[in-house]
């Protein structure tokens, strides 16, 4: 399981760094700093499945907090969406360290 967590942090902390490294350079090119947002990326990715996601979460039962919820999301720059749950998904799979202190005659 720590396996997959890893792994998995692993490839969304580079999914992260790639999208930081395409908006650092549009923002050298802007001479301003550029940000692309989530909701940018995923249009131009795949709008359609954009859609369906607000048409999905829309009929849900708590929809007015899901669109409100989704539509923050959404406004957040895509690098931090990505590469937050990367860190936490990499932290939870790393092998615990326990401290061992140890006396000065067991050296």
């Amino acid at each position: 399981m720590r396996l997959i967590l890893r792994v998995l942090g692993t490839w969304l902390i580079g999914l992260a760094l790639v999208l930081l490294v395409i908006d650092g350079t549009k923002s050298l090119g802007a001479d301003d700093l550029v940000l692309t947002s989530l909701a940018a990326l995923w249009t131009q990715l795949h709008p359609a499945s954009l859609e369906a996601m607000q048409n999905f979460l829309g009929s849900r039962y708590f929809a007015a907090l899901l669109d409100a919820t989704l539509a923050a999301l959404l406004s957040y720059p895509a690098f931090a969406v990505v590469g937050v749950p990367g860190v936490v998904l990499a932290l939870a799979g790393r092998k615990r360290r326990r401290e061992r202190f140890l006396q000065s005659d067991q050296i």
